[in-house]
């Protein structure tokens, strides 16, 4: 899900906007609570009033209330007991005096509430309220609806009566903005707590929350905004962020311009091994993404009666037909990267194939039945592994449960690089990545999209993977940068077609031109090179 491109003060090096910079920071509730204090206390200037802050979060988001639904006139404002509540109440205040019709259903009486929060409910205490048994009245003419309920600060199920307005405002059918979290949604995991609220569209503040970007938090957000709220930057260099999420810029910073001398020797040789009776397809859809992706030679150890259906779609490929282990080591003695699992199947050839792939000690990129077989036999632990495992088979490799995963997927990963010593990818929604021991926040992916759900997506991302290490990036960049490229692969193809009837085989045309960021600078040197000698005497 893409980032709204306004209203944005945070400077480019931090913001989750900015393209132009490889890395952005995404941040916990803690993390965050933490930015707020200390921008109030100040950090290389003069701290910022709670109460401005405050202000500020309900200007910007009634500026994009105003945006979004500019002909919205009754609105519900229903107000928490906390700062989040606060900002609904500046909102309530801002709606009145532009000459709209608020109306405040707040679930803490004024007189329980503090500080800032209760500052700003006295300024809009001449403004309609109404009480939970006025709701379904008032929400029949309601034209939108401004969650300010919870914020960042829930952590266990949500409970009556709140449990059940939020099932209403979601059974009201009425467009709604959620100020800095969709009430009831985990800010650090995406997750309903019990129930939260579906928002057409958030507004979150000072720090973008890891929560609205894995899990269940992309379908719970809607519209994602973000304002700084003019924080200084000197704030944000106090807190570590809680994971870091890659933009396009990356690729420059990964993989620099090829030597004009250079030789294919020189990229990889990666051996993809797949490819069981009948699963043909998986093992050459990461073969050609390898080759795709810049892999200076690419292998694949299939079933020899693949062989002539992988050479007439991709003559590039050297598919010499490997039925025993025997045949697989004199390949294994040539390849410098292995992509074991697309199509590997669970067989008597598979378990063969794989033992041998992991005894040769090489880089390896492990997908699907790889990882599977490698569950139940125990898993492997080595620096230079890539696993890519989807929700079930991470808790296969973790023995427990798929919801067990989702419920918490930065605790997985967590776990899965403990268990495997390397670098794993864990897919969904907000695909994550960390590796084992280098103590760097982990990756949050936030792009892709519905499109992607369709066979052989992840054959294709193994394939980018395996011709990244192959050009000599280290297993956690890989990861990193082979899951950015396969989203914004998909996101192009979404672009031009839709996401309905999205093929994995789509993505193959978009991945040169995106592992070429410097594709534009070449052409222009070759251009200016061709003018520079037409106009040279000595070629006259």
């Amino acid at each position: 899900m893409m980032l709204s491109h306004a209203p944005v003060r945070l400077p480019a090096a931090m913001s989750p906007l900015a393209d132009d910079r490889p890395w952005c920071r995404l941040d916990s509730a803690e993390g965050t609570r933490a930015l707020d204090r200390i921008a109030i206390r100040g950090a290389g200037g003069d701290g910022i009033e709670g109460a401005v802050l405050m202000q500020r979060a309900g200007q910007a988001a009634f500026d994009l209330l105003r945006q979004c639904w500019p002909d919205a006139r009754h609105l519900l404002v229903c107000c928490g007991g906390g700062n989040n509540g606060g900002d609904g109440y500046v909102i309530a205040r801002l709606a009145a005096d532009a000459g709209l019709a608020p109306v405040i259903l707040p679930l803490v009486p004024r007189h329980a509430l503090k500080g800032d929060a209760l500052t700003m409910a006295e300024r809009a205490a001449d403004l309609p309220h109404i009480t939970l048994a006025e709701l379904p009245g008032t929400l029949h003419d309601t034209d939108l609806i401004v969650d300010a309920l919870l914020g960042t600060g829930l952590n266990k199920a949500v409970r009556e009566p709140l449990a059940g307005l939020i099932d209403a405002l979601n059974a009201s059918g009425k467009p709604s903005l959620a100020l800095d979290m969709p009430s009831g949604l985990h800010a650090d995991t995406g997750m309903p707590l019990g129930v939260a609220l579906r928002a057409s569209a958030t507004m979150t503040f000072i720090g973008v929350k890891t929560g609205l970007l894995t899990g269940a938090g992309p379908d719970h957000c809607g519209a994602l905004h973000f304002d700084d709220l003019a924080v200084p930057a000197a704030v944000y260099a106090e807190v570590p962020p809680a994971a870091l999420c890659p933009r396009p810029a990356l690729v420059a910073d990964l993989l620099p311009r090829r030597l004009r001398a250079g030789h294919k020797g020189l990229y990889g040789h990666v051996l993809v091994i797949g490819g069981d009776h009948g699963y043909a397809g998986a093992a050459m859809m990461a073969a050609q993404a390898a080759l795709r992706c810049g892999a200076g030679l690419v292998s694949v150890a299939t079933r020899a009666e693949h062989v002539s259906g992988f050479l007439t779609r991709q003559p590039e490929l050297m598919v010499p037909g490997t039925e025993s282990r025997a045949a697989l080591d004199t390949l294994l003695a040539k390849a410098s990267v292995l992509v074991v699992g697309p199509g590997l199947g669970q067989g008597k050839w598979g378990v063969t194939m794989l033992a041998a792939a992991v005894d040769a000690g090489l880089p390896l990129v492990l997908d699907a039945d790889a990882i599977n077989l490698l569950a139940a036999q125990g898993l492997p632990r080595r620096a230079n592994v890539v696993w890519t495992p989807h929700p079930g088979e991470a808790a296969r490799m973790l023995d427990c449960s798929t919801a067990a995963i989702q419920q918490d997927r930065f605790a997985a990963l967590r776990k899965l690089t403990a268990e495997t010593g390397g670098a794993v990818l864990l897919k969904g929604v907000g695909t994550l990545i960390g590796a084992a021991g280098d103590n760097l926040p982990p990756v949050l992916i936030n792009r892709g999209n519905p499109g992607m759900a369709s066979g052989g997506m992840g054959d294709v991302l193994s394939g980018i993977i395996g011709a990244l290490l192959g050009q000599g990036l280290m297993p956690r960049d890989a990861a990193t940068l082979g899951a950015l490229v396969h989203a914004m692969a998909a996101d192009r193809c979404a672009a031009a077609q839709g996401e309905r009837g999205l093929l994995a085989t789509d993505l193959l045309a978009q991945l040169p031109a995106l592992v070429n960021s410097d594709a534009a600078d070449s052409q222009n040197l070759s251009q200016n090179l061709s003018q520079n000698l037409s106009r040279n005497p000595a070629h006259d």
